[in-house]
């Protein structure tokens, strides 16, 4: 009896033993306080459906079903979290985070967050962080950085960061990844402690930065430093002695003043020549026309190509109300006399009529004279002017004024000095002047694809909300980030006059059938993409007529289909190491925005979300790995099977 106890007891207890090591195992494989920990950290995040399978139901890393994001390390603890482009919105809590004592790498690129910096510095291990395409802005303190010794590399690009790059940053020993472009920092450069030769990626393009460039950076390559206008030094052009800094400030001071004698004296001598016009002007209109009137009629009779004679001309006797500007946007006002008396020069005339940049005294504005409108109801004017005044997108071109007569209208928006998207890819350039480089093409072409998809929202009753969209339509501010213009005005421009000339109008559909369709922004979103990543003009758009633009998709196509599509990117475009794969996606976004038949076409959305999964390095996918530096993503393969679409007219 004793005998069978004792065997009873030796059996439970090695099934207790057992049940112990099993127990121990799954307690060190994964910390049941890192899984409260990350449930704690996506309760303060919005738009988390990419995190439906963080549920208390299976462990952070279970080594079969890791939860979404995570990246463990080989003891089932997590190592780091890549939450890129799972459209996040929310708060970052980073205090939730301080339990994962093996955190080192955290990404939260491409997606919706916005504020300050998260307070990533609280998590004094990590050596890496991706922030990049968000909407971060503000500040950085000067002592961010202080504490995160371990810090290599470091991703900032494509927010709204402003002020002076910390000093703290610079002080890091470590760093030999920084990535800072596209924001709006400003001031001096660091000089940061490295060995130049130990960057792997340096880049603080298009920003607001000045003043020489320091030793630390100089072994960079020039592009890293594109946009910051008053940057000089090594690897940029030479900066100038502060001796001849002074002498030019003194000769610009007295050439300015003589300048100025010489306009007020001008001024004088045209303001009496005027003061006798407007005197005939008014003997022959009658006492019943107002200033504003008067002022029409003396622009027709000028014929200079001072800007308020050209703004007016031909106004005069259209008749059909008007004689003031309506403005849509509050926080500018100005007089109709101011902007016509204003110093002005012609930036250019398109299809439409010519623009005009006027200096007044609240800032420059651009005047866009369209004489192509006189089909349409005043009541009908107005009401789209002023739908189009409530538009509020960082990548449109906000309208600020109208000014309405029967035979012509203005269209009065703020100045952007740095030119059109067509300016920049086609310009002439000096030899070994870079391009636009792939970041900052990747970055333009994202933001356009945010811009018509807010059109698309926002006039769901349009067939085609844009209508124009071009390269010359897009405009660039100095970080470089687009905004559309000319966009929802097919329902103004008359109607022969908009087949002849808009983007819409030149569409396989429209050369077909003539008719446009709710895909032929889309076409036109092709059209661009190619531009940008061939660096070639679609020539069809200087012919006007109904002509589908095959030209440049169907070189395009040809090009791939040969298997030669290295041949297809622009020579010019620099910084694409390690970027062809996501360069090849892009461009086969772009073949199926331009499939001719509409049926196979992409919907406007799939190709906005498409887009918006871009990446500037093929590397940022996926952490696969880490590397004894840190952390190394894999870059993932990319089919060219299926590059292949119809562009026959």
């Amino acid at each position: 009896m004793m005998a069978h106890i004792h065997k009873a007891y030796d059996h439970h207890h090695w099934l207790f033993m057992l049940f112990f090591l099993v127990l121990s195992y799954v307690a060190s494989s994964s910390d049941p306080t890192e899984a409260a920990t990350l449930l704690k950290f996506k309760s303060s995040l919005l738009n988390a459906t990419a995190l439906d399978n963080w549920t208390n139901a299976t462990s952070p890393c279970n080594g079969k079903d890791n939860w979404a994001g995570l990246v463990c390390d080989h003891d089932g603890n997590v190592f780091g979290l890549n939450l890129s482009k799972m459209g996040l919105r929310g708060i970052i809590d980073i205090d939730a985070l301080l339990d994962l004592s093996g955190l080192k790498t955290v990404s939260v690129m491409n997606n919706g967050f916005d504020g300050p910096i998260p307070s990533v510095n609280k998590l004094s291990s990590l050596v890496s962080f991706y922030l990049s395409y968000n909407h971060f802005s503000g500040e950085i303190p000067e002592d961010f950085f202080v504490g995160m010794n371990s810090l290599k590399k470091i991703y900032l690009d494509g927010n709204k960061f402003a002020g002076k790059i910390p000093k703290s940053l610079a002080a890091l020993t470590k760093i030999v990844e920084l990535d800072i472009r596209g924001n709006q920092f400003s001031g001096k450069l660091p000089n940061f402690p490295q060995n130049p030769k130990a960057w792997k990626t340096m880049n603080v393009s298009y920003n607001r930065l000045e003043g020489r460039i320091p030793a630390s950076l100089r072994n960079s390559d020039p592009s890293a430093f594109l946009g910051n206008l008053d940057l000089c030094g090594t690897p940029l052009a030479a900066c100038k002695s502060s001796k001849k800094k002074v002498l030019l400030i003194i000769a610009v001071t007295v050439i300015s003043v003589a300048v100025i004698l010489f306009i007020a004296a001008c001024l004088e001598r045209r303001r009496s020549a005027q003061s006798k016009q407007v005197t005939r002007v008014q003997d022959k209109l009658g006492a019943h026309h107002d200033t504003g009137a008067m002022e029409v009629q003396l622009a027709a009779e000028e014929e200079n190509n001072n800007f308020h004679n050209n703004a007016e001309r031909g106004g005069g006797g259209g008749g059909g109300g008007g004689g003031e500007l309506y403005f849509v946007k509050q926080d500018r006002n100005f007089e109709l006399e101011e902007l016509l008396r204003a110093p002005a020069e012609v930036l250019g005339s398109g299809s439409f009529g010519s623009s005009y940049k006027a200096g007044i005294l609240s800032g420059p504005v651009v005047v866009k004279k369209f004489r192509q409108m006189n089909q349409v109801r005043q009541d009908e004017f107005y009401d789209h002017m002023r739908r189009l005044g409530r538009l509020s997108h960082p990548n449109l071109l906000p309208l600020i004024a109208f000014y309405y007569r029967k035979e012509e209208k203005l269209l009065v928006h703020a100045f952007v000095a740095n030119g059109s998207l067509a300016s920049h890819l086609h310009v002439k350039r000096e030899p070994g002047q870079p391009g636009l480089d792939w970041a900052t093409r990747l970055m333009i072409i994202k933001g356009v694809a945010r811009g018509l998809a807010y059109l698309y929202r926002e006039f769901p009753g349009l067939t085609v909300p844009h209508g124009h969209l071009k390269s010359s339509n897009v405009l660039l501010d100095h970080n470089f980030n687009p905004l559309l213009a000319e966009y929802a005005l097919i329902p103004l421009i008359n109607r022969d006059h908009a087949q002849k000339f808009m983007v819409a109008f030149k569409s396989p559909e429209f050369y077909h059938t003539e008719r446009t369709l709710k895909k032929t922004d889309v076409w036109s979103l092709g059209i661009l993409i190619f531009e940008m990543l061939t660096g070639k003009f679609p020539a069809n758009y200087l012919q006007p007529g109904k002509r589908a633009n095959a030209d440049l998709a169907a070189w395009v196509n040809s090009v791939v289909r040969e298997e030669w599509t290295g041949e297809v990117f622009d020579k010019d475009m620099k910084g694409t190491k390690n970027g062809e794969g996501e360069m090849l996606k892009l461009l086969k976004i772009g073949m199926c925005c331009c499939e001719s038949n509409v049926e196979g076409r992409w919907d406007w959305r799939e190709v906005v979300d498409k887009i918006e999964q871009l990446k500037e390095r093929d590397t940022d996918e996926d952490y696969s790995s880490y590397a004894s530096d840190g952390d190394a993503y894999s870059s993932r393969a990319i089919s060219e099977n299926d590059f292949s679409f119809s562009v026959t007219a």
